[in-house]
């Protein structure tokens, strides 16, 4: 297992070329920061503040393809640590125009952080360069997210096992106060959601 890990990762590794340019970003709910990196690890330019709205994200682009302009290379790579849902819009942004995304472990970041300095204290540009150098070594996956039909699919799913969480919190409210006030109510209904039960309830609270 874990050498077919190695092999992964060294795979990953060699996906990075000096043509490549490696881009580290740190996700937060309205404003991003990204930092960039040659295939050796030296940024490159300076960092990139941007909104998480469309403008922001050309900004983004734009920026991106200047450097790559700049310092001749054909191929980048941006990588991300999953926060939330925050970095949904960068992703398909970023697809439909063929440029790769990857993420990062958010405990890799932490722990690469406390061996750089010590300190796992969340910092926006910090947190960006720390990002670029995982993606560097390797330490990244890419996203598994559903298109079309199957994405609508997977946000039904997400919506009723939120609803029947919601429906099974409320039945159990329903129990607790049947038990603390009502106590011999089962001895008279069987099952308190049937429909004479209901109606008792609904005329008589």
């Amino acid at each position: 297992m874990k050498h077919k890990q190695s092999n992964k990762q060294n795979q990953r590794i060699e996906r990075i070329s000096e043509k490549t340019l490696v881009i580290g970003t740190d996700i937060a709910k309205f404003t991003h920061v990204a930092r960039a990196f040659n295939y050796r690890g030296i940024e490159l330019g300076k960092r990139c503040i941007f909104k998480n709205d469309e403008n922001g994200l050309l900004h983004l682009l734009n920026w991106s393809l200047s450097l790559m302009s700049e310092h001749g290379m054909t191929d980048v790579i941006l990588g991300v640590e999953p926060t939330g849902h925050y970095w949904f819009p960068l992703f398909h942004f970023l697809k439909e125009r063929g440029i790769e995304i990857v993420l990062v472990n958010p405990h890799h970041v932490k722990k690469t952080k406390e061996l750089d300095d010590n300190s796992p204290t969340k910092n926006d540009t910090k947190d960006a360069k720390v990002i670029g150098k995982l993606v560097l070594e390797g330490r990244y996956t890419q996203p598994q997210l559903p298109d079309g039909v199957y994405a609508d699919l997977r946000i039904l799913m997400n919506q009723r096992e939120r609803l029947m969480g919601d429906l099974n919190a409320v039945k159990g409210r329903v129990h607790n106060w049947l038990d603390r006030f009502f106590p011999e109510y089962g001895q008279v209904f069987k099952d308190w959601e049937g429909k004479a039960s209901l109606v008792t309830l609904h005329h008589s609270p």
